[in-house]
């Protein structure tokens, strides 16, 4: 019998990189599209036919309308903003029960997570994260420590008896926070969308994806954030709380690493942050700025600006190691049309006057060493092929697959499904 494959689409910087549209793009190649890991905290945006649409736990396949979506095992789920999401996408005609399942294994995000993320966020002072407040953290910690509710713990008898001894637990570590809050209204919504939730099809989803494996089909397994928000090898403890790794998909779905196929990374021309934490290349001067304004950097969730600044080749090769990449897709080119010199970091600056091109185990004091190159000067949100980029652009992609070691194999020149060149896939 013919064996499919799972291949993995995951991002390589800070997140934000443009991984929804790329999933949009790439779903007709795939029977499924599986998500597996993050929660509400990740914002996937997408534009085609002059809408814009934006998911936050919804794999980016559901718009291919005969493709199956999968919320994998390694997510967490806030029912109130997942019937928000939902509603609002069968509002504009998707028909989503008939193509979205659920993993049994998925862990809920209870109100109490939600608090006890804002709570335990500002008692850090001035050492805060940076988080989005959604409860990802606090859910992630309950998962770990063995205390947590799952999507399958819904159809139990007990299922009130479980929430309510946790919630008091969360009730308790909120009073030695000395922390004020209101419950009840978010737990109204919370219930709702409980009822909601449970009129899908809740799937015990590993046993589904490795059927559809023997029986020959091709997954997309679908990441969020970035590598270098991974909680073991990102920028720690500025991190979410999940591995944004390919091996998180191992474990997110339920996948042997040997099914592993492609591993599709993304990157943008420059890089952007969210939130606190080390960022080596950021920019706080007017390219800075032009790369914020030209690029919409504000994020999908938060609505927080971005923290902008050149590409970090240097994370980019380490992130590039760490997965496995074998095909790098290039986004926001178009961003630098304007850039009359495009830089790239090729290696830090150390505190103790050394250089190097590994990534540190601590990058927070860092000082970014810079290759220049002669912009463009394109707009290439025109381009429709390859045969069309300019000499200039041409070299930088060369430069890029040379230094990272890996072929770029799809250029983004534009938000739209539409603006997309396809080079060596």
């Amino acid at each position: 019998m013919t064996k499919g494959k799972f291949d993995v689409l995951l991002g390589l910087q800070w997140g934000d990189e443009g991984k929804g549209k790329v999933v949009d793009v790439l779903t007709p190649r795939y029977d499924v599209v599986a998500r597996f890991q993050g929660g509400p905290n990740a914002g996937h945006t997408l534009i085609f036919d002059d809408k814009k649409f934006v998911l936050r736990s919804i794999p980016s396949g559901v718009f291919q309308g005969d493709k199956t979506n999968i919320i994998g095992n390694g997510m967490v789920l806030d029912a109130a903003l997942f019937q928000a999401e939902a509603e609002a996408l069968e509002a504009a005609g998707i028909d989503l029960k008939s193509r979205l399942l659920i993993s049994k294994k998925a862990h809920l995000i209870l109100p109490t997570h939600r608090l006890l993320d804002s709570a335990l966020e500002a008692s850090k002072g001035s050492a805060k994260v940076g988080t989005t407040g959604r409860g990802i953290g606090p859910t992630y910690t309950d998962k770990a420590a063995r205390t947590g509710l799952r999507v399958g713990d819904l159809l139990r008898s007990d299922f009130e008896e479980r929430y309510a001894r946790i919630r008091a637990a969360h009730e308790r570590t909120l009073k030695s926070l000395n922390f004020e809050y209101e419950l009840s209204s978010i737990e109204s919504k919370w219930r709702e969308g409980i009822a909601y939730m449970k009129s899908f099809c809740l799937v015990d989803s590993e046993h589904y994806l490795n059927k559809i494996l023997r029986e020959g089909k091709k997954t997309l397994c679908e990441g969020a954030q970035g590598t270098m928000l991974d909680v073991d090898f990102g920028s720690y403890p500025y991190v979410t709380s999940s591995n944004t790794i390919c091996a998180g998909a191992c474990t997110g779905l339920g996948v042997a690493p040997h099914n592993i196929g492609k591993v599709f990374g993304i990157m943008k021309a420059y890089c952007t942050r969210v939130g606190s934490g080390p960022f080596p290349t950021e920019l706080f001067d007017a390219d800075g700025e032009a790369m914020c304004d030209r690029g919409f950097e504000f994020g999908a969730v938060t609505g927080r600006r971005r923290r902008c600044g050149w590409i970090d080749l240097v994370a980019l090769r380490y992130a590039i190691r760490l997965n496995g990449v074998t095909d790098l897709i290039l986004m926001k080119s178009d961003v630098l049309d304007t850039f009359k010199t495009v830089k790239a970091c090729v290696a830090y600056g150390l505190p103790d006057g050394t250089e190097t091109d590994e990534f540190p185990f601590d990058c927070e004091a860092v000082k970014p060493l810079y290759e220049e190159f002669p912009g463009w000067l394109t707009d290439l949100t025109k381009v429709t092929g390859e045969d069309e980029f300019p000499e200039e652009f041409n070299s930088y992609i060369s430069f890029l697959e040379e230094y990272l070691e890996t072929p770029v194999s799809i250029v983004s020149v534009g938000p739209d499904r539409k603006q997309t060149v396809f080079r060596k896939l």
